[in-house]
């Protein structure tokens, strides 16, 4: 059952998606009024699969806005009560669900040490919301499988929609406009992953990897597979799979590699 509520919500993507990039010009305006000025950073926050489309904006952010970004880390405001000043920043808080105890915990931290908080959840309702200045809601639907789909590419989506309020993100409107439409064609022809996945059915290990703005995928790619198979697979990035982890590949491990083009492709090569 639970395989056939996941199918499900995977179909569902490009609905989702296609309702987002309807309302994405509202979104980065929204996004734009909050921004503080002067703006010294963006830091996001999560845990799980959220925690893996918040990677993507993280990279995104810094290259739109010309300003650090990076990961927060909730421990440190729920067990080692970190006093930071976080004013002139924006913090960027990612749950599906909007009520994970630590992140709405250290959202309330962030926001009373001056940070302005934009939540982004798929319960538009939830504790989470109403901790931050602004929500915006993955408008996903009920997701009903515990390994999570149609709400981490919706958060995908809200990051590129995130980054484009802060500055050029490197593609056009045209482009973004055409992601729905293209996932819709990949979900059409499931034959390209249907070979790898017989070769590698008997697989006890798998790496993921890619770099760059593929570095997001290649993580939520390998939680995917762990939480659907039990197969024990590493996401990590090229650069720090060559430093010294490619040994397990050369020991046998089978590596599916995430390319999305541009500056980093050549690493894959």
């Amino acid at each position: 059952m639970m395989g056939e509520f996941m199918a499900a919500e995977i179909a569902d993507q490009p609905a989702v998606l296609a309702r987002l990039l309807a309302r994405a010009p509202r979104d980065i305006e929204a996004v734009s009024r909050l921004v503080p000025r002067p703006l010294l950073g963006v830091f996001f926050l999560a845990r799980g699969s959220s925690d893996n489309a918040a990677m993507l904006g993280r990279y995104l952010s810094e290259l739109a806005a010309g300003r650090p970004a990076g990961l927060a880390a909730p421990s440190l405001y729920t067990r080692y009560r970190a006093a930071v000043n976080w004013h002139g920043f924006l913090v960027v808080a990612l749950s599906q669900s909007g009520t994970t105890p630590e992140i709405v915990a250290t959202c309330r931290a962030l926001q009373s040490s001056g940070a302005v908080v934009l939540a982004i959840t798929n319960t538009p309702d939830s504790e989470l919301a109403a901790a931050a200045d602004l929500v915006l809601s993955t408008d996903a639907g009920l997701e009903r499988a515990v390994p999570a789909t149609k709400t981490v590419t919706a958060e995908m989506l809200l990051m590129v929609t995130v980054a484009r309020a802060l500055g050029p993100v490197g593609a056009t409107t045209e482009e973004v406009m055409e992601l729905a439409s293209a996932i819709l064609d990949v979900l059409r022809d499931a034959t390209p992953m249907e070979a790898p996945a017989r070769r590698w059915a008997q697989a006890d290990r798998l790496v993921v990897t890619g770099r760059g703005l593929a570095y997001a995928a290649a993580l939520e790619c390998a939680l995917k597979i762990k939480e659907t198979t039990g197969v024990l697979a590493e996401g990590i990035s090229i650069a720090d799979l060559l430093h010294g982890p490619v040994a397990a590949v050369n020991a046998g491990a089978p590596a599916l590699l995430v390319n999305a083009g541009g500056p980093t492709a050549q690493d894959l090569e």
